[in-house]
């Protein structure tokens, strides 16, 4: 479920960061009741592409650690010591 939920996000963050003009007009019909009055300045195409962008790789970053995690409790356990065996 994490993974499918990873996956979704970075995607929508990769069509976020390649089309942010698409991305902003789509939340701004979403969010608000007179859509067409709304004027976005310049800057916020950037920086919806930089968090496309941030959100894309935060979810590849997620998806490589899911995929690289121990399947087995055992292995991330510390091993006790006994202090008796120490000396």
């Amino acid at each position: 479920m994490k993974a499918l939920l990873l996956l979704v996000a970075g995607i929508g963050g990769l069509l976020e960061a390649v089309a942010p003009r698409r991305a902003v007009a789509l939340w701004t019909r979403a969010l608000y009741r007179n859509a067409g009055e709304a004027e976005p300045r310049e800057w916020v195409y950037a920086a919806a592409k930089a968090e496309g962008a941030l959100v894309a790789a935060g979810a590849l970053v997620g998806l490589f650690r899911l995929a690289t995690a121990s399947d087995d409790p055992a292995a991330d356990a510390v091993p006790a010591t006994d202090d008796a065996d120490a000396e």
